[in-house]
């Protein structure tokens, strides 16, 4: 069984688990308002007694000898028993989530490196230019972060052949829809505007406004020799050269 479908598999039996838990939670939910409720009643009537026997003189007024009765008592701890249970059962609904979550990730990531070794083994890379080797990024690691790399001064322009194949590459050039969790604390790049993942070149423009992209939504498939400019500041740079 592949991973795909061992995931398929697990995935297709995550809506039954679920609906068994949130019906367990929702049990639990009535218990515990039912015990609340009965409970508060129950402190309301041995208050009631305690205030009529003070004034009948039957009970003397001291606090530190005055308590709810032992039945009282056992009902608040039976509902605090009841909160703990609905606690834990919520943490491991939310841990059976993430674990997909996590799987996901894994095949998302297994599957756009299989995508990219295709790509490489069907056709022969394409270098922009010559020169010394150009900014790559693997992961989230780069030199400084997003907006504090360091860059060289440009000197050499991308042919117009290759910044206008590269304008027409789509933000997913392999044709499958990947849509990745997006945290929305974490910083987005690249043309289809996700987090950072696999192998990222950086525009040497020092004003590009997104400044990193993934290998495969700007058509490379290797880490490109000599300075490299993303579709549109390629663009921008083809004009100005026109002029």
């Amino acid at each position: 069984m592949s991973f795909l479908e061992e995931f398929q598999a697990n995935l297709d039996s995550l809506p039954v688990i679920l609906q068994k838990k949130y019906a367990l939670l929702r049990d639990l939910d009535k218990s515990l308002q039912d015990v609340q409720r009965q409970n508060e009643q129950r402190c309301e009537q041995e208050i009631e007694d305690i205030r009529r026997g003070i004034r009948s003189g039957n009970i003397t007024p001291d606090t530190s000898v005055i308590r709810f009765s032992d039945e009282a008592l056992d009902e608040q701890k039976h509902s605090i028993r009841i909160a703990d249970e609905k606690v834990a059962l919520a943490v491991q609904t939310y841990d059976l989530v993430d674990t997909h979550i996590q799987q996901l990730d894994q095949y998302l990531k297994k599957f756009d490196e299989e995508l990219r070794r295709e790509r490489e083994n069907a056709a022969t890379p394409r270098v922009s230019a010559s020169g010394p080797d150009g900014h790559t990024k693997s992961g989230r690691g780069s030199e400084g972060g997003r907006g504090g790399r360091k860059k060289t001064s440009q000197t050499t322009v991308v042919p117009a052949a290759a910044a206008t194949e590269a304008q027409t590459t789509t933000a997913n050039p392999t044709g499958v829809e990947i849509d990745l969790p997006v945290d929305p604390n974490e910083p987005t790049y690249c043309l289809c505007n996700q987090v950072s993942y696999g192998e990222m070149v950086a525009c040497d423009n020092n004003d590009c406004k997104i400044e990193w992209f993934h290998f495969g939504c700007v058509g490379l498939k290797e880490k490109p020799k000599g300075k490299w400019f993303c579709p549109n500041c390629a663009a921008t740079r083809n004009r100005r050269k026109g002029k």
